[in-house]
């Protein structure tokens, strides 16, 4: 069995609702051990014997199946996690700006996306490339206002990017 940490991409906003007992319970019934939410956006840890493409497959069907949505969601390995949570190149306790990570299942929008760094504002927000994750840091108060979160919001990468806060994977990890 093998620890992983898997990301819901776009719950509890914008009119899909899960409660985490819910969730948890779904897995459970699909056969996940050991099954751990933090928060209430869709930040999951649990064992299980797949490897992380069969364990996207199979947890984006048993969410369809238990909460009637298409899911999509990002797989990671627990040290992978910590390594990228590890190398976040920015001051992540910087007053007034938000440390975020911004996942990818398709290399090619994280290309896209990384390529608009030159164009920031970095008294606004920045951008660094990071091993399969693009590091972003905005000020507080301009996180979907700014050029970067804009981007990120096209329904393009709907379903195959996710942000996290860094403060929320140190939580996952802990």
């Amino acid at each position: 069995m093998s620890e992983w940490v898997v990301l819901l991409r776009g719950i509890n906003v914008g009119g899909i609702n899960i409660k985490m007992a819910d969730l948890r319970a779904a897995l459970h019934a699909a056969g996940f051990g050991q099954i751990r939410t933090t928060l209430a956006t869709g930040n999951v840890v649990l064992e299980s014997p797949l490897d992380s493409d069969a364990l996207k497959t199979e947890v984006e069907a048993v969410l369809a199946e238990a909460f009637g949505y298409r899911a999509w969601v990002i797989v990671s390995d627990v040290s992978a996690l910590r390594a990228v949570v590890d190398s976040y190149p920015f001051d992540p306790e910087r007053e007034g700006w938000h440390p975020y990570v911004v996942f990818g299942s398709n290399d090619e929008h994280l290309t896209e996306l990384s390529a608009l760094a030159a164009e920031l504002d970095p008294d606004l927000e920045r951008v660094a490339q990071g091993n399969e994750v693009l590091y972003w840091e905005v000020r507080k108060g301009s996180t979907t206002d700014s050029a970067f979160g804009k981007a990120t919001a096209k329904a393009k990468y709907k379903a195959t990017t996710t942000t996290r806060n860094l403060r929320t994977l140190v939580k996952v990890l802990a």
